[in-house]
Formats: C-alpha cells, structure tokens, sequence
C-alpha cells in the first residue's frame, strides 16, 4: 500500500473508524477473518490470527474461521456467516443469512458496521494479492492456506 499513499491513507481511516463501531474487538476480528477467508487472502488470515491473539480472541474462534469450520458460540457464527456472505455475495446476502444475523442479536445498524468492514479489508486483501505481499517474520508461525 505504500505504493499507493492514497490507498493506505483509506485503510488507515477506515480501520480507525471500523474500530469505532459497535462490534467488540473479538466481533471486528472474527469480521476481518471471515472476509480475508471468503477472498483467499493468505498474509491477512495470518496477519489477522496474530492480531487476534494479541486481543484475546478465543483461539478456538480463531482456528474455526481458518479451517472454514462454523464457530461454537452460535452469536459469532451468526456474525461469521453474514460477514462471508457479504464478502462471497458482493453485498447481496440472502434473506436467510440476515435474518440469521438479526435474530442472534446484532442489529441492522451492525449489519452495516459489518459492510464497512467488508469494505475495508476487502481493499486490503486485493491489495495483497496484487502486491504478492511477502508474509512478514511477525506472521509466519500463523501462516495459512486454503484447504482444496
């Protein structure tokens, strides 16, 4: 991104504002994760298991989201899915996959908390998949790849 000081300038204000949001730090990760998953971004499911580990993620969340397995508190799953099917979806999730969200607790005000981080990582993982971003040292005991 420090190619383009536009793009990072972008980033930067919309993770500050992402972070401002009504999702708790564990909800924005698990948000961050499901989209770097939905579009294969290897260096931000790793960079984004690190940083969840240093907010005190439930590793067991972290892991789920990695291995495309659903997540075992059913409200993080809710969050999970509507996330992925935002990202997969283009922003068209189904009726289903809304009201699945709405009724495990989260509101329409944070079904759009959720399309802003959407937004936001969806440019960081097309950055780095245009970029071939190397992983950082930092990153490499977390690196990931998509299961065939």
């Amino acid at each position: 991104m420090a190619e383009a000081p536009a793009l990072l300038k972008a980033y930067v204000a919309l993770s500050e504002i992402f972070d401002s949001t009504s999702l708790n730090a564990t909800e924005r990760q698990v948000v961050l994760l499901a989209v770097s998953y939905e579009n294969n971004c290897e260096y931000c499911i790793a960079a984004h298991s690190v940083i969840s580990g240093m907010q005190r993620v439930p590793d067991n969340v972290v892991q789920a989201i990695r291995v495309g397995h659903p997540i075992a508190d059913r409200k993080l799953e809710a969050l999970r899915r509507f996330a992925a099917a935002v990202a997969k979806t283009r922003g068209w999730p189904s009726d289903a996959d809304a009201a699945a969200f709405l009724d495990a607790g989260y509101t329409s005000q944070q079904a759009l908390e959720v399309v802003l981080g959407v937004g936001m990582k969806t440019l960081s993982n097309y950055a780095n998949h245009l970029a071939e971003t190397p992983l950082d040292q930092a990153f490499a005991a977390a690196a990931w790849s998509k299961a065939a």
